[in-house]
């Protein structure tokens, strides 16, 4: 729209019904939702919403995006009614609420004040959004499926490019948009299980094709009204968001990181617009060279790596399993949890414990579910840390387990405030494994104990031999039986157990193996590069032949501090 309309703008206050051409199907202009939003409908958009599903649907899922990522100032430039603006405020954020439609806008402050909240509006094209704006924010949301009210690819990148400059240097992103990728290919069919969570309302196309889908939404009154949008598919608006400068996207279907494709109502796209991290690791790195801290964080973000061992290892860890009772995977991790609790004193609600690495939180679950203790997981992949929050609250554990990022050369713990400390599979990717230990002997309480797995190579190897094992994940080396006992005790722990599980290393990567063969196409499917597959059949095997040559070790390695 013009500024010219935009000063003239709120006929939508006063139009009694939606405006549309002689052809409705010809209404393909980004401007024309201004005639579409009339205040009668607006008044009937929270039947379709209905606020108390869709908040227990939704959950926290937004909330702990954005606190997982220190952010504090948000501005939600699809306002709606309010329901995000209202939530977040209500979680002590600072909210800015958005909207083209004064109809909205309107609603929006009628909802929020009473609920007590004084919302602070601004109504603004997003086009022209820094024009009537102040300031940057930590992040920006535009949610409800609104970016498809953009019907020229233009507008698209120009709202995009407002984003950007309306966000901090670390600023993120968080758009959504429905599963117009299912609705093209294969027809509409929709749950109602998130988003439009009404259940005496239908809001189903009576159109669609590559550049229009119309929306019909029907209430119980009879009334009818309709919304001319845009269909873009998934990877089109990916591919928008890194080209107007976002440098990580993740995508989640229906606030699930794992997901088929056809199964999703909605897409949300988390974009970051810094690659910079949440946390500084601290020391030394000279000139040319890359902490392995920061070649991890980016290989465990990766959606690559996500979906890979988010569907091979079935999304809860990304651990080695012991498969004396079984060839499931799954279940194999699941025993190594068990088997590592069984060598622990006795757990109880007053115990703390601390997991080094843990990924997507499987282990403190479980061990929380089975003991009652309290857990901190600690791991440096944002990516794997949200869907460990998300697996947190759907287990109702938020009151017994919290997620921090960060490194456990550096862990931000107090000094003997640990009965516990727990790692799987992990500090193979220090570059400093004796400060690790150091740390962990730091945190925990006199008597506490020390308990980890870790794929290692044998006590002696020669020169070389490893080169192929240690490029499937970038490391420099890996410790050693011997190594972990004598830094163990050099950090003055005492040595309690070391047992020898060598056989499960090499049983569990080649059951990995077998399934990444066997979940090829599936995986492509779900995005994973066929160049990622096969560095990681490659990868994979060189373990199981180190395995066999015996130049490998594995085992669960249980240390205590001195009471």
């Amino acid at each position: 729209m013009t500024e010219a309309r935009i000063d003239n703008r709120n006929a939508e206050l006063e139009l009694d019904r939606q405006v549309y051409g002689d052809d409705p199907l010809g209404d393909r202009d980004t401007d024309h939702y201004r005639q579409e939003y009339i205040m009668s409908f607006v008044d009937k958009w929270d039947e379709l919403i209905d606020w108390t599903a869709r908040a227990e649907s939704e959950g926290q899922f937004f909330i702990d995006i954005l606190r997982a990522r220190g952010k504090e100032s948000v501005l939600d430039v699809a306002t709606g009614t309010g329901f995000h603006s209202v939530s977040l405020t209500e979680a002590g954020f600072g909210v800015t609420s958005v909207d083209g439609s004064a109809a909205m806008l309107a609603k929006a402050f009628q909802n929020a004040t009473s609920r007590g909240l004084i919302m602070k509006t601004v109504q603004a094209d997003w086009r022209w959004l820094n024009r009537h704006i102040q300031g940057k924010y930590d992040a920006i949301i535009c949610l409800g499926n609104s970016f498809t009210h953009l019907h020229e690819e233009q507008d698209r990148r120009r709202a995009l490019a407002e984003f950007y400059a309306a966000l901090k240097h670390d600023g993120v992103l968080i758009l959504d948009q429905r599963n117009y990728d299912q609705m093209l290919d294969h027809g509409f069919s929709t749950k109602h299980k998130y988003y439009y969570c009404g259940d005496k309302v239908t809001a189903e196309p009576e159109h669609i094709d590559e550049g229009l889908v119309r929306m019909v939404y029907s209430f119980p009154d009879d009334s009818k009204f309709t919304l001319n949008m845009c269909p873009i598919r998934k990877n089109y608006v990916r591919r928008l968001l890194h080209e107007a400068g976002f440098q990580r996207v993740r995508t989640y279907g229906d606030f699930q990181e794992t997901y088929q494709e056809s199964e999703p109502d909605f897409f949300v796209h988390v974009a970051e617009k810094s690659a910079v991290r949440l946390t500084k690791w601290g020391g030394v790195v000279a000139e040319g060279e890359t902490d392995i801290r920061d070649v991890t964080e980016s290989y465990y973000d990766s959606d690559d790596a996500d979906t890979f061992y988010s569907t091979i290892w079935g999304g809860e860890d990304l651990h080695v399993g012991l498969y004396g009772e079984t060839r499931n995977i799954r279940e194999a991790s699941d025993t190594t949890v068990d088997t590592m609790a069984a060598m622990l004193p006795d757990l109880g609600p007053d115990a703390r414990v601390i997991d080094f690495g843990s990924g997507y939180g499987g282990a403190m679950r479980r061990l929380v579910k089975k003991t009652g203790c309290d857990a901190v997981c600690l791991n440096l992949s944002a990516t794997q840390n949200d869907r460990n929050r998300h697996l947190i609250r759907r287990a109702n554990l938020s009151h017994k387990i919290s997620v921090t990022h960060g490194v456990f050369e550096n862990v931000p713990e107090e000094d003997a405030s640990f009965d516990v400390v727990w790692s799987q599979d992990a500090i193979l990717h220090s570059a400093d494994r004796a400060k690790v230990l150091e740390e962990a002997y730091r945190v925990l309480k006199p008597g506490g104990t020390l308990i980890f797995t870790d794929p290692c190579q044998a006590d002696e190897v020669a020169p070389g031999v490893l080169q192929p094992v240690y490029n499937r994940l970038q490391l420099n080396d890996l410790g050693s039986k011997r190594f972990y006992r004598e830094a163990a005790e050099a950090a003055g722990f005492q040595t309690v157990a070391q047992e020898d599980h060598t056989a499960d290393l090499r049983a569990h990567y080649s059951r990995v193996l077998e399934e990444l063969t066997a979940n090829n196409a599936a995986l492509r499917d779900n995005g994973v590069s066929a160049g990622y597959i096969d560095s990681m059949s490659v990868g994979l095997d060189h373990w199981v032949k180190a395995a066999d040559a015996g130049n490998l070790w594995f085992g669960i390695n249980v240390f205590k501090k001195p009471a």
